[in-house]
C-alpha cells in the first residue's frame, strides 16, 4: 500500500478497532440482576448513557463507523463481535486486492482471534454470577463471628480499670467494622464492570487506547484523557 490510499486504510482499521473497544465497554456497563445497580453512578453513568443506551452507544460509535455499518450493528445483540467480525472480512478483502501478502494476513488474523478471546474473559465475568454459596456462606459467618466478638474481649478489659474498661465496646466496635468492610469489599470486587466507583475503570483505559492509536495515524482532534471525577476514574 502507498500513499493516501494507504493512509486510508489504515485510519480505517485504527477506527474499526477502536469502535470494538467502545462497543464492549458499553456491553460491560449493562446491568445485571446479582448486581449492586441501585449505588450506580448516576451522574457518571447510569444516567447519561443508560438512560438512552442504544442512542449513546449511537453517538459514540459515529465517528468511528460509516452510517450503513452503524445501522448493520444495530440488529445485533453483540456489537462488538460483530465489529470484529467486520474487520476480519475487511482484512480478507484486503487481502484479495494484494495489499499485504499472507504472512501480515495471518498475523492481523491472530491478533483478531486474541482480542475476541480477550473479549469472552471479560463477557464471563461479566454474565456469570460469583457462585452464590461462596458469596453467603462468608456474610453469614461473618456474622456469627462478629457477634461473639465482644464476648471474646469480655475477659481482656473487664480486668482493667478506669477509661481502659469502657473502650472495650469501642474496640469491639472497630474490629466488627473491619471484618465487615473485607467482606464488603469481596462482594463488590467480584463484579468490576457494572458502573460504581469501584469499578475497573474501563472508560479510561478505552480513551487512553484510543488516543495512542489515533497520535500513531497523526489524527486531527484527539480527545483528552479521561478525567477523574470525585476521585475516581471511570
Amino acid at each position: 500500500m502507498q500513499g493516501d490510499n494507504a493512509a486510508e486504510v489504515k485510519k480505517e482499521l485504527i477506527y474499526r478497532h477502536i469502535a470494538w473497544l467502545i462497543a464492549l465497554r458499553h456491553q460491560l456497563r449493562l446491568a445485571r440482576p446479582w448486581e449492586h445497580t441501585e449505588e450506580r453512578i448516576k451522574k457518571l453513568y447510569f444516567a447519561d448513557v443508560c438512560a438512552d443506551y442504544e442512542q449513546a452507544v449511537h453517538n459514540d460509535l459515529s465517528p468511528f463507523l460509516t452510517e450503513a455499518e452503524l445501522q448493520s450493528l444495530s440488529t445485533y445483540s453483540n456489537r462488538a463481535t460483530q465489529i470484529l467480525k467486520n474487520q476480519s472480512q475487511r482484512l480478507q478483502e484486503l487481502r484479495n486486492a494484494q495489499l499485504f501478502e499472507d504472512f501480515r494476513h495471518m498475523e492481523f488474523h491472530h491478533l483478531i482471534q486474541t482480542f475476541y478471546e480477550d473479549q469472552g474473559k471479560s463477557e464471563r465475568i461479566k454474565n456469570f454470577p460469583f457462585p452464590r454459596q461462596y458469596a453467603s456462606t462468608a456474610y453469614w459467618l461473618t456474622l456469627v463471628f462478629c457477634a461473639f466478638v465482644p464476648f471474646g474481649l469480655l475477659e481482656i478489659f473487664s480486668t482493667q480499670m478506669g477509661w481502659m474498661y469502657w473502650i472495650g465496646p469501642a474496640i469491639a466496635g472497630i474490629i466488627i467494622w473491619v471484618f465487615f468492610l473485607m467482606e464488603k469489599i469481596g462482594d463488590y470486587s467480584e463484579n468490576p464492570f457494572e458502573g460504581t466507583y469501584n469499578d475497573v475503570p474501563i472508560t479510561a483505559i478505552a480513551r487512553g487506547i484510543e488516543i495512542d492509536l489515533r497520535e500513531m495515524i497523526d489524527d486531527t482532534n484527539i480527545p483528552k484523557p479521561t478525567e477523574a471525577m470525585d476521585g475516581f476514574l471511570m
